[in-house]
């Protein structure tokens, strides 16, 4: 047994100094800028950590929440006022915020989000991520209803039409600069700024 302990303890610091190794190369080439794609290793790491970090029991959880249109259109709302300024409408992550995260925001309406366990989704959107950008949305008081209702919308995100991306669009907060622009013209539609 003292042999296997060692040959453990070795091929886990073999990968810690290939680790440093690496981030020490990364850091003499380009620093830790967040522009930069995250290397392989980095990527393998946090996905490693991040599948480590989500309890076997969470993993395991089913929706308790029946899926039906009106729990999607409640999500919908949610997801726009709420989540789509970094994962978009559409849950491609295409948003000014969600490109610069670091690493950036997943397209949610990929296989490696789609065939996560609902439990999985809902532990992240209770939890968040650490060393990421996706916060922990739990302890809220409505919040463990709503996060159950966003599971069911991620899953829906593939099949996401055109027009409920539309509704959605209205939706989407706006700054006070877009806000007291869409108040000049609604006034000056009114003929109030002429």
């Amino acid at each position: 047994m003292p042999r296997l302990s060692w040959l453990l303890c070795g091929a886990c610091a073999a990968v810690i100094a290939q680790f440093v190794a690496g981030m020490a190369f990364v850091k003499s080439a380009q620093g830790f800028s967040t522009r930069a794609k995250p290397s392989f290793i980095e990527t393998w790491i946090a996905r490693t950590a991040h599948s480590m970090a989500i309890p076997a029991k969470a993993k395991l959880r089913v929706n308790p929440i029946a899926n039906s249109l009106q729990v999607l259109a409640e999500a919908r709302f949610h997801w726009a006022d709420h989540c789509a300024s970094c994962h978009a409408n559409d849950g491609s992550g295409e948003t000014e915020m969600g490109k610069h995260l670091y690493p950036p925001a997943p397209d949610m309406r990929k296989d490696r989000t789609q065939q996560m366990s609902d439990g999985e989704m809902y532990y992240i959107i209770e939890n968040g991520i650490r060393l990421s950008g996706m916060p922990a949305w739990g302890g809220s008081d409505h919040g463990e209803k709503d996060s159950w209702k966003l599971v069911h919308f991620i899953r829906h995100l593939p099949q996401l039409s055109r027009s409920e991306q539309k509704e959605m669009e209205k939706l989407n907060p706006v700054s006070p600069a877009e806000f007291e622009e869409q108040r000049q013209e609604e006034q000056f539609l009114e003929g109030k700024g002429r």
